[in-house]
C-alpha cells in the first residue's frame, strides 16, 4: 500500500461532529490501492469497556485519491481511534503517532475526539436544506410601480448597459409572488435593495434606506410578510465590504481629510483621498474609486455595520444575508455578525460570496454557505463543453464534496448562472436540451440551488451587464416547455426529501465515456440518475440489485434483467429513477 497517500486530520472536515450523536471520520488513499478502510474505536477511558470497529464506506474518488468515511456514535459522547487499512494479505494500522503492522495498544498515540459539544456543532438552518432558491436583480425583474421610476428609465426590455436603469422595483416583485409560488419557489435572494446611485446597487449610500426607486421600508414589509405566508423565505445582500463615494462618512473624508472623524472607516494611504490617473489614493473594491473599502476592524465601523444586519432582521423580519465581496472582509467581522445575526433571528441563513475554496468560513463561526461557483463552473464545464468525460467530471464533483463537512455539503448555495456570470442557456450555446441536463443535475444534487431569475423562461445572456436583462413577461416570447421543465423538477425536488439530503454518490463515471449514473439514497427512498452527455442516442447498462425501479416522471416501470438494468437515453438525454425502500 501507498501509505504516503494517507491523510487524515483530527477535527476538521475528516473528522467533526455531524449532530449531537455522531462523528463523521473520513481518510484518503491512494486510489484502487486500499480494499478495505476500517475505523477502530473506543472509549479513551474504559478501552476493554467499550470498543467498536466500524468498517468505512468508499464515498468518493478523484484522479489521485479514495475517501473512506464512517459514522461513529460514541456511547459516552468521546472517543479514541485509529484506522485499520488492508490490501490483500497486507494489513496495516495507522494511529497519530504512526503506522504499525500490528494493533498498537489502545487509547495511547490513537487520534481522539474529546467530547461532542453541542454548542460547537456547525448547525445551519433545517429551512435551507429544504429550499429552491430564486435570485432576483429588482431593477430587472418587474415594474410595479411607474410612479417611483426615475427620468432616466428606459424602455423595458431594451439591451442592458452597465449604466442603464428599467424601473424594476419591490412591487414588481410583489406582483410576481403568484408565478414564483406557480413555479416552487420557497426563498428569493435579492440584488442590494438599499439607497445607492448605480442600477445594481452594489454602491450603498444609505445602509437604513430602501433606493426610493425600488420602494421603501412599508413596501419591503409588505413583501416579506406576503412571501412567509406563501410560505417563501427572503435573503437581502448586503455590501459591507466597501460603501459608495458618495456614502455620508467618506464625504466627509473628502472634504474635510485628515481632519474627519471618519478617516479610520476607510483605509486611506495618503491624504487627500482623491483619484488620480485612474488609480485611488486609497483601497477599493477592485480599482473602483467610486467604491472605498471600510475598515471592518474599525470598532465604529463594525458597531454601524453590525446595526444595520440588526435592523433589517427586525424590522422587517427577513431571513438572512448574502454577503458581497465577503472574503475581503476580516474574519473577526464575520465572528460577530454571526453572532449578531443569530441572536437576533436564529434560524437566519447566511450565505457569503466566496468563489474558492471555502472551508475557513464554514467552520459555524461565521457563515452557513457560500455561493458555490466552483460547483456551476464543473457542471457547465462537463455539459456546455463537451470535452470532458465522466470520470474526470466525478473526480471534480467529488473533490468539490469532499472539502466540506456533510452538513456545509447540505446548505451549499449552488447555482448555475447569477448577475455575476454567462447565463446558462447562453453558456451551452442555445443548446436547450444540454441546458435541461444541468439543471437536471442542480435540482438531484446535494445542497442548496438557487435559479437566476429568467433562466426557466429562456433569456440568455454574456458576461455582466448581458446576462442583466429584464426579465421577459410577454408570454408569447417565453419558452412554456422549459418553463414546465423547471416546475417539473422543482416540484419533483420538493416531493422526495431523499433529493434534498440523501447520500450522493457516483455509480458510473468512466474514462473516455461521458455517460454517468449517480445515485441519492436516503432514509426510505432510493434515486437513480442516469445521464448522457453526448449528442447520439445511447443505451447505458449497470449492475442494478433490486427490481422494482420505476421513472420517477412518469411511472413507468423500469426491469432489471439478470441484476442488470438497461436504460436507453436521446442525445443529452436523461432518467430519474426511484425505488422505495
Amino acid at each position: 500500500m501507498f501509505l504516503e497517500c494517507f491523510h487524515h486530520t483530527t477535527r476538521s472536515n475528516w473528522a467533526y461532529a455531524y449532530d449531537k450523536d455522531t462523528i463523521h471520520l473520513r481518510v484518503r488513499t491512494k486510489r484502487d490501492d486500499v480494499e478495505e478502510v476500517t475505523a477502530v474505536t473506543g472509549d479513551k477511558y474504559d478501552w476493554d469497556g467499550f470498543h467498536e470497529d466500524v468498517p468505512m464506506l468508499k464515498i468518493a474518488a478523484d484522479e489521485d485519491f479514495d475517501y473512506w468515511e464512517a459514522a461513529v456514535k460514541p456511547r459516552y459522547k468521546r472517543f479514541s481511534y485509529g484506522f485499520r487499512l488492508r490490501s490483500g494479505d497486507e494489513t496495516v494500522f495507522l494511529t497519530e503517532s504512526g503506522k504499525f503492522g500490528e494493533p498498537p495498544p489502545p487509547p495511547g498515540g490513537y487520534y481522539e475526539f474529546p467530547y461532542i459539544h453541542e454548542i460547537d456543532i456547525f448547525t445551519a438552518p433545517e429551512w435551507a436544506k429544504e429550499a429552491v432558491f430564486y435570485q432576483i436583480m429588482p431593477d430587472r425583474f418587474d415594474n410595479g410601480d411607474l410612479e417611483t421610476d426615475p427620468e432616466f428609465t428606459e424602455e423595458w426590455g431594451q439591451p442592458p448597459t452597465n449604466d442603464n436603469i428599467f424601473g424594476g422595483d419591490l412591487q414588481g416583485i410583489l406582483n410576481r409572488l403568484d408565478y414564483l409560488s406557480e413555479l416552487g419557489i420557497t426563498a428569493i435572494y435579492m440584488t442590494p435593495i438599499f439607497e445607492s446611485p448605480s442600477n445594481h446597487k452594489y454602491d450603498t449610500v444609505d445602509y437604513k434606506k430602501i433606493d426610493p426607486h425600488l420602494g421603501d421600508t412599508e413596501l419591503l414589509k409588505k413583501l416579506v410578510a406576503s412571501c412567509h405566508d406563501r410560505g417563501i423565505r427572503v435573503v437581502l445582500d448586503a455590501v459591507f465590504n466597501h460603501a459608495s463615494e458618495q456614502f455620508m462618512p467618506f464625504q466627509d473624508v473628502l472634504k474635510n481629510g485628515e481632519k474627519s472623524k471618519y478617516k479610520d472607516w476607510f483605509h486611506i494611504r495618503s491624504f487627500p483621498a482623491e483619484v488620480k490617473e485612474g488609480k485611488a489614493s486609497y483601497d477599493t473594491f477592485g480599482f473602483y474609486g467610486n467604491m472605498p473599502k471600510l475598515n471592518t476592524s474599525n470598532p465604529e465601523v463594525k458597531a454601524y455595520l453590525l446595526d444595520v444586519a440588526e435592523y433589517w432582521i427586525k424590522e422587517v423580519d427577513i431571513d438572512g444575508w448574502r454577503l458581497d465581496v465577503a472574503n475581503e472582509v476580516d474574519h473577526h467581522f464575520w465572528r460577530d455578525f454571526r453572532h449578531t445575526v443569530k441572536k437576533t433571528k436564529p434560524d437566519a441563513y447566511i450565505i457569503g460570496e466566496v468563489w474558492s475554496d471555502s472551508l475557513m468560513w464554514l467552520q459555524g463561526d461565521q457563515f452557513d454557505s457560500v455561493m458555490n461557483y466552483p460547483f456551476a463552473d464543473i457542471v457547465m464545464g462537463f455539459i456546455a463543453s463537451g470535452d470532458r468525460d465522466g470520470v474526470t467530471f466525478a473526480n471534480q464533483i467529488n473533490q468539490l464534496l469532499m472539502r466540506y463537512p456533510q452538513q456545509t455539503s447540505e446548505v451549499i448555495f449552488n447555482l448555475l448562472s447569477s448577475h455575476d456570470t454567462p447565463r446558462v442557456l447562453t453558456r451551452v450555446d442555445g443548446n436547450k436540451v444540454r441546458l435541461k441536463l444541468a439543471v437536471v443535475f442542480l435540482l438531484t444534487y446535494i445542497g442548496t440551488p438557487c435559479i437566476f431569475y429568467g433562466d426557466e423562461v429562456g433569456l440568455s445572456g454574456g458576461n455582466d451587464p448581458d446576462c442583466r436583462a429584464c426579465m421577459e413577461w410577454d408570454e408569447e416570447k417565453q419558452d412554456h416547455e422549459l418553463l414546465d421543465f423547471y416546475k417539473l423538477l422543482i416540484h419533483l425536488r420538493k416531493e422526495h426529501p431523499v433529493l434534498r439530503s440523501g447520500r450522493f454518490r457516483f455509480l458510473k463515471a468512466d474514462a473516455e465515456d461521458s455517460r454517468i449514473i449517480y445515485e441519492r439514497l436516503g432514509e426510505g427512498e432510493h434515486f437513480t440518475i442516469w445521464m448522457n452527455n453526448t449528442g447520439e442516442t445511447s443505451t447505458l447498462t449497470h449492475p442494478m440489485d433490486a427490481d422494482d425501479w420505476s421513472d420517477a416522471l412518469t411511472g413507468e416501470r423500469v426491469p432489471t434483467y439478470e441484476g442488470q438494468m438497461s436504460v436507453g437515453l436521446e442525445p443529452f438525454g436523461y432518467r430519474v429513477l426511484k425505488r422505495a425502500l
